[in-house]
């Protein structure tokens, strides 16, 4: 069993800063990918970041310059610190992870989403 927990949301002004986690637990092999996704009211799930297990890192264009993703490969987290917060980065945060289980196949994982919300 593989659970991913995040932590860090919360209500911010526009130009602050929150750093979310995302730690994994469980019978982890290794883990590929970890990543964030954002859910805004009434839009479609989109990828946020995305850093692989060799550090490379993918961001959507806008959140390029604010937002830096990071892990800890030795506590399975990953992190993404997000600065120059705007309101519309207003969103359910979800965290998802590529995760080899022990005796298992690479399979996809989600968190259950943390809400971040950023007034004008």
């Amino acid at each position: 069993q593989v659970q991913l927990m995040e932590s860090g949301g919360g209500l911010v002004q526009a130009g602050g800063s929150l750093r979310l986690s995302c730690a994994a637990s469980g019978s982890i092999f290794s883990i590929n990918a970890m990543g964030w996704y954002r859910q805004a009211p009434g839009k479609q799930r989109e990828l946020v970041a995305r850093i692989i297990s060799g550090g490379s890192t993918n961001y959507a264009d806008s959140v390029k310059g604010r937002f830096t993703i990071s892990r800890d490969n030795a506590k399975n987290t990953a992190y993404l610190q997000m600065n120059s917060l705007k309101p519309e980065d207003t969103a359910v945060y979800y965290c998802n992870a590529d995760i080899r289980g022990w005796g298992t196949a690479l399979l996809g994982y989600w968190g259950q989403g943390t809400q971040v919300t950023v007034s004008s």
